[in-house]
């Protein structure tokens, strides 16, 4: 018997000039395909002129300088109709769709779908529910009292998975799909019963749960407060200022 984490699975990745989701943009982004455990990567690259100005540190994060995406990037319009086409697509095949900090990603790419072409993630997704897998949420349930960071290459290192070209969005994409699996692996004892839309639904409560935690320590007055957004994976279009 094949269990999910054996099976297919789709990962999506962007690199971005910056770390706010309502404000930044999409520089570059990747979907990795891959049908089985084992099986051969598909990889879809898109490569993004955001429009504005690309800060030197986001450029010293992923590589990309504003010079190099204005010769080779595309216009951001028709990339976000194909970044939104090409999830719905995974959601309507039923294949589960690996992102990394998905309230991030997907809330970026949502107002990029705003931005650009009048519309937002729900609209490309239609009545299709999504169905992600988030290896940060699912790391930090299933083993919630490990200290230390948890970024993508940290649990790369810690799971045995290898990231190459750290920043690059395919190679990101590829190492956050077989950490699923690693993931899936180590407890299976925990995860084989369940499927990837009853994942999902649980996702949603652990994000929840793991963010009250930051939250309570802000309100008490541990460090300068700041909200904590318990939306997974998608955060809720702010209201427009008066």
């Amino acid at each position: 018997m094949m269990h999910w984490f054996d099976g297919p699975l789709a990962a999506l990745d962007t690199q971005t000039t910056g770390p706010d989701a309502e404000e930044d943009r999409i520089v570059s982004a990747a979907l990795v395909l891959q049908d089985a455990a084992g099986g051969r990567f598909r990889v879809t690259r898109w490569l993004v002129s955001p429009g504005i100005p690309v800060p030197g540190r986001a450029t010293e994060v992923h590589g990309l300088t504003e010079d190099h995406l204005q010769r080779n990037g595309r216009w951001p319009a028709p990339v976000m109709e194909e970044l939104g086409r090409a999830l719905a697509e995974q959601c309507v095949t039923r294949r589960p769709v690996v992102v990394t900090d998905a309230p991030f990603g997907l809330t970026l790419l949502d107002r990029e779908l705003r931005r650009h072409r009048a519309s937002s993630l729900a609209g490309y997704l239609g009545d299709t529910p999504l169905c992600v897998l988030d290896p940060r949420v699912l790391d930090r349930h299933l083993d919630r009292h490990r200290e230390g960071p948890r970024a993508l290459g940290d649990l790369c290192a810690l799971y045995g998975v290898e990231l190459e070209s750290a920043h690059d969005a395919a190679a990101d994409a590829a190492a956050a799909l077989e950490l699923v699996r690693a993931l899936g692996h180590r407890y299976a004892g925990r995860l084989e019963r369940l499927s990837p839309p009853e994942l999902h639904a649980l996702q949603e409560e652990w994000h929840a749960a793991q963010a009250r935690g930051p939250q309570a320590w802000f309100d008490t007055g541990g460090g300068s407060p700041q909200p904590v957004d318990p939306a997974w994976p998608l955060r809720p279009v702010l209201p427009a200022a008066a």
